[in-house]
């Protein structure tokens, strides 16, 4: 490899694969020996996000509903976090609130999710999974897992604690709550 002193970009062949063209930041610290540098970790998260991305939609797909990967995933936050209003679903989802509400529309006319007024507020209109919407959740959820295993069968038992680190670190990052049911195959 080339020298390349602070400030400076790599030579784009000494680059990983699709590494950002950028100068470091100033507070960029070079990677200590043997580590990886930040563009590294960044497209080892994209390659990995790609694969979960693409076992998620097997996996709804298996499940036979007509469901699309935000609408599922809106589920998920209602299987996780309980009842909620449409503006918490919709900034949990990252999505205006017109783009939930039609969300929601879709998943009540399939019997996925009711609408109810809120004890408290009867103005406010809280939605909740139906039985048929957590039989999907557990039937994804299932799949999922049977598909996880299948590729944790391929890792060393002695990575698997750095693979529960990691995932575990960006669930928590990423603003995900932990799902007993759902970790329980995860313990070490």
């Amino acid at each position: 490899m080339h020298a390349v002193s602070r400030g400076q970009a790599a030579p784009a062949r000494d680059r990983a694969p699709g590494a950002a063209d950028r100068a470091p930041a100033a507070g960029d610290q070079a990677p200590r020996a043997g580590e990886p540098d930040t563009d590294q970790v960044i497209e080892a998260a994209l390659a990995a996000s790609r694969a979960l991305v693409a076992l998620a939609a097997r996996s709804v797909a298996e499940a036979g509903e007509d469901v699309t990967l935000p609408q599922y995933r809106m589920l998920v936050v209602l299987g996780t976090r309980g009842s909620r209003p449409v503006s918490a679903l919709a900034s949990a989802l990252h999505v205006s609130p017109p783009t939930a509400t039609r969300m929601c529309d879709r998943l009540v006319r399939k019997g996925l999710i009711s609408r109810r007024a809120g004890s408290s507020d009867r103005r406010q209109v809280l939605l909740s999974l139906t039985p048929a919407g957590r039989e999907l959740l557990d039937a994804v959820t299932s799949h999922r897992r049977r598909e996880i295993l299948a590729l944790l069968e391929q890792v060393p038992g002695e990575r698997h604690r750095a693979l529960v680190e990691a995932f575990t670190l960006f669930a928590d990052i990423g603003g995900e709550l932990p799902d007993p049911d759902w970790a329980a195959g995860w313990r070490l």
